[in-house]
């Protein structure tokens, strides 16, 4: 149980209020966020490099500003179509998808594939004829289906971020963020599917017109240890781009570089960075008595509470800091109280900046007492 020092600001709520506000000074640590950009110096227009657990971001460079994205679209398009679609159904290729510029696994019209043969296709080989024949699958009409992958990007919170088509062909209008991506790929790489085709390094995929065998255009697999995916891009408008990820002793980072002289080394400068100056730090755990809280008219005049998920934050490991605990909670709950009731709220900060957080639930109930003897105590 914590012991939490109760501080009333200019911020929180008067002694006499039903909330209060607590906060916790935690062992020195120090903040994570954008910070020390002398420390990388990097080529690429925009830059970022995230941890996927926490969602944290620990190194960027123009974060948000909306740029063009070539082939990282893909991780959209088969986000969208893992989602909906059935991986073992297949069709027929239609002669649009059969017919699409760039980037190709030569697909031929009538030629049928299942959807998971497709996927191989646009995320490993970045077959842009995969893509469309991805989304008329999904929804019969590639536009329709692009309507899917923008509805998504708002649900994940991409607000810099939007496409015009399944594949990345250069549009004006086709656009994202460093920052955008980052919470796609974080989004995708949660589905099992998503994350073993993106680090897959071969693959045949059999078919009428013959087996394709499939590199990674992905280098970042055979060069760099622990890299898991993710996608590359290279348009004449976009430059050249790369979304990775790579895995060690239990964390996973995800860095882009938009419009970059050197993707690999620069994405590897990105993820050095995270893994050697930065580690998780776990701060509460879930089903343990974190406080207790005070019950008007209970059988029980307290009840101890907990959060409602592990609560895991990325700090860094080489400077000196502080990670704060601040706790809205109710001052005082009445009877009759329930397990598992929202009682309040935690968030944790890093030197002032919000990183993580958990809702508050009683971990026990209590009856109400009887109405005379409620009545007795007040007396």
């Amino acid at each position: 149980m914590i012991n939490p020092v109760v501080v009333f600001g200019e911020e929180t709520k008067p002694p006499n209020s039903d909330v209060l506000f607590l906060y916790e000074n935690l062992p020195a640590v120090t903040g994570t966020g954008i910070f020390d950009h002398d420390q990388l110096v990097l080529s690429a227009y925009s830059a970022l490099v995230m941890d996927a657990a926490t969602g944290q971001v620990l190194f960027a460079k123009n974060p948000h500003q909306a740029r063009a994205i070539a082939s990282t679209t893909k991780i959209m398009t088969a986000l969208v179509a893992i989602e909906c679609g059935n991986l073992n159904s297949a069709t027929s290729v239609s002669q649009r998808a059969a017919g699409v510029e760039g980037s190709s696994v030569y697909l031929k019209p009538n030629e049928k594939l299942t959807l998971e043969q497709l996927l191989y296709g646009a995320l490993m080989r970045s077959g842009n004829d995969a893509c469309v024949a991805i989304a008329e699958q999904i929804a019969v009409r590639e536009d329709i289906f692009v309507g899917f992958m923008n509805m998504k990007a708002r649900q994940l919170g991409a607000k810099n971020t939007h496409f015009c088509n399944s594949n990345g062909l250069p549009n004006d209008h086709h656009y994202s963020s460093a920052y955008d991506l980052a919470l796609i790929t974080r989004a995708a790489l949660k589905n099992p599917v998503f994350s073993r085709i993106v680090s897959t390094k071969t693959h045949v995929i059999p078919g009428t017109e013959g087996k394709r065998l499939l590199s990674n255009t992905n280098k970042m697999l055979w060069s760099y240890q622990g890299a898991d995916g993710v996608k590359t891009g290279t348009t004449n408008a976009a430059g050249k781009c790369l979304v990775s990820s790579a895995s060690r002793d239990g964390r996973r980072l995800i860095a882009v570089v938009l419009h970059s002289d050197d993707r690999w080394n620069e994405s590897i400068k990105l993820l050095n960075y995270g893994f050697n100056r930065f580690e998780q730090r776990r701060v509460v755990d879930a089903g343990k008595t974190f406080a207790s809280v005070e019950v008007r008219d209970g059988v029980l005049g307290r009840v101890p509470i907990t959060v409602n998920r592990d609560v895991v934050v990325t700090v860094p490991i080489d400077r000196t800091g502080k990670l704060e605990q601040e706790v809205m909670l109710e001052r005082k709950i009445s009877a009759p109280v329930f397990p598992g009731q929202v009682v309040g709220k935690l968030q944790v900060l890093v030197e002032g900046q919000p990183v993580g957080g958990a809702s508050l639930l009683t971990l026990q109930g209590t009856k109400k007492i009887p109405y005379y003897q409620s009545v007795w105590r007040r007396f």
